[in-house]
């Protein structure tokens, strides 16, 4: 069964293969987005430690558990939690993982594909010199005017869409290899430059205190919560992309190695993105906890004012839509890869599954501007989707992949796909996995749920 599953969708050509594609799937707007604007709300150096540890403690446990699953199973992650339940007689409500995990990528998808898109209107506006010169109310009317404009949301919706849908239905090798080996060395090498520019700025020295001095003080129980959130979140845990990427890791290749180097090139993105984005802000006097405005408002307020501005915006905002395609391909992978097994062909799989996302996604362009007052649960459609993939699904199977694995997987089989001899890492990842990671997550989850008011 294992080898028919495997000649479907195909195998990764190295284990530098999968790097690259488990990169690009965790490497997306949380790390280029997110993480500068968290950090920057969180007090810095003492926050960026705490996401470090929580990368460490449960990050990394549950990643290798989700690899460990996908390259054992061969499989998408619905069927193959559906076929591991029965192989281990553990209770059938773990098959719910896969169910879960593929709802809740194709839920993010419909949203990521939306504000993805607003990178794509972000770099012609650099182009053609919207920022140069400009003050902070036109940097914010021309954020303002995207979000009220809904057809032009769509159409960088559908556009988005439609590249991450081309290249999922060329399959494995074709599609996801050949693409992920252009797109992630290009991202790279856009991060180089612009940290080459970021070292030129007044600013860079500001920028490395702020995110490496290390002020407890400034470090609150919210904090902590936000950054074990984060350090969870940015890997593209508990949604089944990096379980579906692991069914098509090559048999002898290290899992342990694998991850830690995945984990370390996804939080080197991060703190690079943090360096060059709070270099330039700290060059122009900007506030580093202008919160998700951030990017979109107060970056390319600071590029306008720039020699050469509007070039670097250009690279910027280049990088960013890379990171996000990136992810949105490996966001869509689950479902797709289950459709394939349930008979229908790679192509009409992307179609009738990307298709599908953005007819969902029309209700998150809607949510910035006519369907704005349209609420449920005091939320709108946006905010509902967001919630319930990212407070409640991800967090949720995350802890339910760390006790499957943990307590329910024979001990000789986890090993012979970790480490076979037992090494101390293997040791030290099997407690994580089995006691740190569900707690840690648990936390994530209950505090998402507002248990801890």
């Amino acid at each position: 069964m294992n080898n028919d599953k495997r000649g479907m969708h195909g195998i990764w050509n190295n284990r530098w293969t999968f790097i690259l594609a488990a990169t690009g799937s965790a490497v997306g707007l949380g790390n280029i987005w997110k993480f500068p604007y968290i950090t920057g709300e969180n007090g810095g150096g003492a926050f960026v430690l705490m996401y470090l540890l929580c990368i460490l403690a449960a990050g990394i446990p549950v990643m290798l558990a989700e690899v460990l699953i996908g390259r054992k199973s061969r499989l998408s992650p619905i069927h193959a939690l559906q076929t591991m339940t029965s192989e281990y007689d553990a209770p059938k409500f773990f098959r719910v993982i896969g169910w879960m995990g593929a709802l809740a990528g194709f839920f993010i998808l419909s949203f990521y594909s939306v504000i993805a898109g607003w990178t794509l209107e972000y770099i012609g506006e650099m182009a053609s010199g919207t920022f140069t010169g400009a003050d902070g109310d036109k940097a914010s009317a021309v954020f303002k005017a995207l979000l009220g404009n809904p057809v032009m949301l769509t159409v960088y919706h559908t556009v988005f869409m439609l590249m991450t849908g081309y290249v999922i239905a060329r399959g494995v090798n074709k599609g996801l290899e050949n693409t992920i080996r252009i797109l992630m060395p290009l991202l790279f090498i856009m991060l180089i430059l612009l940290l080459g520019y970021a070292m030129t700025t007044p600013g860079f020295t500001q920028a490395l205190h702020f995110l490496f001095d290390f002020d407890f003080s400034k470090l609150t129980g919210e904090s902590i919560v936000v950054a074990l959130g984060h350090s969870f979140f940015t890997l593209s845990l508990g949604m089944g992309a990096i379980m579906a990427y692991g069914a098509y890791m090559p048999e002898k290749e290290s899992l342990g190695k694998t991850v830690l180097t995945v984990g370390f090139l996804d939080t080197l993105v991060a703190l690079v993105a943090g360096i060059i984005v709070f270099s330039i802000v700290f060059s122009n006097n900007l506030e580093p906890g202008s919160g998700p405005g951030l990017m979109f408002v107060t970056f390319p307020l600071a590029l306008g004012g720039l020699p050469g501005g509007d070039i670097l915006g250009v690279l910027f905002f280049v990088l960013v839509a890379i990171a996000a395609w990136s992810s949105a391909i490996s966001i869509a992978e689950p479902a797709v890869a289950w459709a394939v097994e349930r008979g229908l062909s790679r192509v009409q799989a992307a179609v009738v599954i990307c298709t599908l996302a953005w007819l969902l996604g029309i209700g998150t362009v809607l949510s910035f501007n006519e369907w704005s007052e349209v609420k449920f649960f005091g939320k709108t459609i946006f905010d509902n989707l967001d919630f319930l993939s990212s407070n409640i699904m991800l967090p949720l199977g995350g802890i339910l992949i760390a006790i499957f694995v943990g307590w329910f997987m024979k001990e000789s089989h986890t090993a012979a796909q970790v480490d076979s001899k037992r090494s101390v890492f293997y040791n030290i990842w099997r407690v994580m996995v089995r006691f740190v990671s569900p707690i840690a997550v648990g936390y994530i989850f209950l505090n998402g749920l507002g248990v801890f008011g």
